[in-house]
């Protein structure tokens, strides 16, 4: 009996351990809420070293306060202080590549 039990406990702990202790659906499906959960909430941010310019393009708020978007452009890395003015930059690039004071 004793066998019995300590067989079934084995079997039991090696099928979570072989599933990664994600549950699965009646359909077959992961569920990987938690997996999402912790991913989405992950903010973006660069390093101030991987871009070429000292301020954003669009607003002039030094990067040393924080990258959260890049783009290409002329063969360089501008880093933006969000998406906004990423996007705001990329209606007139030209315009705005004089204000990033380039390193």
């Amino acid at each position: 009996m004793k066998r019995i039990i300590g067989l079934s406990l084995l079997s039991v702990t090696l099928f979570f351990t072989a599933c990664g202790g994600q549950q699965t659906a009646a359909n077959g499906a992961k569920d990987t809420a938690t997996a999402m959960t912790t991913d989405s909430t992950v903010a973006k941010s660069f390093e101030v070293s991987l871009v070429d310019n000292k301020k954003d393009p669009t607003c002039g708020m030094p990067v040393t306060a924080g990258i959260s978007d890049t783009a290409h452009y002329d063969n360089h890395v501008l880093g933006f202080c969000s998406t906004e003015c990423k996007d705001e930059f990329l209606k007139n690039p030209k315009a705005g590549l004089a204000a990033a004071a380039l390193k």
